[in-house]
């Protein structure tokens, strides 16, 4: 089992994938957030690679990142997770996370197998909030 809060503790690096231009939508505003919080944040977004939001390197896909990576948080709908798994599995994150709403028992299996953590239907940013209320991040900001 996988303590949350001490993995969001541990953790350096974050890729959003799903990434919005839109500043409203979710995904934009949670990966500012992470950012915000002292995470190295990378945007991950086919229509945006080679640009910057809000101070996000963005990318064409998580195997395009030339850093490794701690979580892969997705923001995209449950039926698109399969297309993800393959540049997950190349990319070896310490977790991947899938927002609230999201969830794909089969499509994750192979990551789990692989003994990587993966996190269904949580919302980083409640999860974060919370594991930070009860003193339970130790983050130093970059």
């Amino acid at each position: 089992m996988y303590n949350i809060c001490e993995l969001l503790s541990k953790s350096k690096t974050i890729a959003v994938v799903g990434i919005s231009h839109n500043p409203s939508k979710i995904s934009r505003k949670i990966a500012r957030f992470l950012f915000d919080e002292g995470y190295e944040v990378f945007g991950v977004n086919p229509s945006l690679a080679g640009n910057t939001v809000d101070g996000i390197n963005v990318y064409k896909s998580i195997t395009d990142i030339p850093h490794n990576i701690d979580i892969v948080n997705v923001f995209r709908r449950s039926e698109d997770i399969p297309e993800l798994i393959d540049d997950v599995l190349l990319k070896m994150p310490k977790a991947l996370w899938l927002q609230q709403g999201i969830r794909n028992d089969i499509a994750v299996k192979p990551v789990i197998e692989k003994g990587i953590i993966t996190i269904q239907d949580e919302c980083i940013f409640v999860q974060y909030n919370y594991c930070k209320s009860q003193n339970k991040i130790e983050r130093n900001r970059l």
